[in-house]
């Protein structure tokens, strides 16, 4: 077993490698290892200790061996570029569903085959239904193959810091209204009642997920995909109620300068703040596996996760917005797709997938893993509120399909945050995009 971890900054000229030149091509001729009884595996995902136990466990069992390579994301994607253009796609990747995976789609073998190979012609059942709904996200019309196939899924959602909120008598908020009550009641103390961290887009755009949906559920996925528009008054209030965290109040000073890792996670786990948007795989930070865990994070002691308030006029309970943290894909220039398809299934439902979720990096794709030991009835509790009741009743992605949108959506809510536009122009500049797209 071999696993490296790559820490070097990758080279301007590889940087600048379009998106476009790498998905557009022909299929790879070389894959990036030669030897039949080795795979190749690259992503950003699982986390290298992780990964290493998964890797044991399948070797353990089974003749072969993995070589894995984990990055941090953003060299990661630069990596994969990189591999596209050069025709050495590793043998497994990781992936993303929509973007990232119809990005390389082209060099990609589809999975159902191997899929069905090993779990039967039932296959799908074995997983959360919004991962295979999202495993096809963005497909060509007709295309109905697996490019990737979900490893981890999860809910987004908000976390409570509950010693905080008893010491302030404070009940966790179910509507708008309670939020802006709590805020209100928990401000001028030296932690924060809301830690936005409005830096990323991604957060940003996952926050704004779980809002627009309170208002008016689905009906910003219809806007994508033509069928509504951007400027419907129902998503222009799911743009509303974003900028009202800045302009009510609701979120801390500064908090479109402030990232979500390292920055506003560290805040959170030191106990400098009652609420945060993050989602399921906060329960990592309560790994079995670790030692050494603060103390609000050991067996989730100091946390409750809840799910974003209801919005005045919106739907009368929230709704569950979540998806595919992380996927699989198997080059279709693998030199082993039999050992391949060994190595991505058990690591979604076999021994290694166990390795992965003892660690509780996140929650399964597949129903009926749970960790081999708890440390807390309280971990116990948030894990089977996961598995059991929230995660199969997401209907609401937390992507979006297009990069375009994505994008887009993301600038908008910064815009926003910061006061340089208002709701409906905000809605009126992502509808722009959608009309240059076709």
């Amino acid at each position: 077993m071999k696993l490296k971890r790559s820490a070097a900054a990758a080279g301007t000229a590889v940087v600048a490698l379009s998106l476009a030149a790498c998905a557009g091509g022909a299929a790879p001729t070389n894959s990036a290892n030669g030897s039949s009884d080795t795979v190749t595996f690259r992503s950003w995902s699982p986390i290298e200790q992780t990964t290493k136990q998964m890797i044991e466990a399948f070797e353990a069992e089974n003749e072969g061996t993995i070589d894995a390579t984990i990055f941090n994301y953003p060299e990661y994607i630069v990596d994969l570029q990189s591999r596209a253009a050069s025709n050495t796609m590793p043998d497994i990747v990781g992936l993303q569903p929509g973007a990232l995976t119809q990005q390389y789609r082209d060099y990609l073998m589809p999975l159902q085959e191997c899929a069905a190979d090993t779990w039967g012609d039932d296959w799908q059942s074995k997983f959360y239904p919004i991962g295979i709904e999202q495993s096809r996200m963005g497909n060509p019309e007709g295309d109905e193959n697996f490019y990737s196939l979900p490893i981890l899924t999860q809910t987004v959602n908000l976390w409570a810091n509950t010693q905080i909120f008893d010491e302030q008598g404070q009940e966790i908020p179910t509507t708008w209204e309670e939020l802006e009550a709590s805020v209100d009641a928990m401000s001028g103390n030296d932690f924060a009642p809301f830690l936005l961290p409005a830096k990323d887009s991604w957060l940003r755009n996952v926050v704004f997920l779980q809002i627009v949906n309170n208002v008016a559920p689905g009906l910003v996925y219809e806007a994508e995909g033509g069928t509504a528009s951007w400027t419907d008054p129902q998503i222009v209030k799911g743009f509303e109620y974003w900028q009202k965290l800045f302009t009510d109040g609701i979120a801390q000073e500064g908090a479109i300068g402030l990232d979500a890792y390292p920055s506003a996670v560290n805040q959170f786990e030191a106990g400098n703040a009652a609420m945060i948007p993050l989602g399921a795989w906060w329960i990592q930070q309560s790994d079995p596996t670790k030692t050494d865990i603060p103390p609000l994070s050991e067996g989730m002691s100091g946390y409750r996760p809840f799910l974003f308030p209801t919005i005045p006029g919106g739907a009368a309970e929230s709704q569950f917005v979540g998806g595919i943290d992380g996927s699989l894909g198997i080059a279709k220039n693998t030199a082993n797709p039999e050992l391949a398809c060994k190595v991505l299934t058990d690591f979604i439902a076999g021994s290694g997938a166990q390795k992965l979720v003892n660690t509780m990096n996140d929650v399964p794709a597949v129903t009926g893993l749970s960790p081999e030991v708890f440390t807390s009835d309280r971990q116990e509790e948030i894990w089977n509120l996961f598995v059991d009741e929230w995660l199969p009743q997401v209907q609401y992605s937390r992507y979006f399909e297009s990069p375009d949108i994505d994008q887009a959506v993301a600038d908008a809510l910064s815009a926003l945050a910061t006061g340089g536009t208002t709701p409906e122009e905000a809605a009126a500049s992502v509808q722009a995009v959608q009309d240059s797209l076709g």
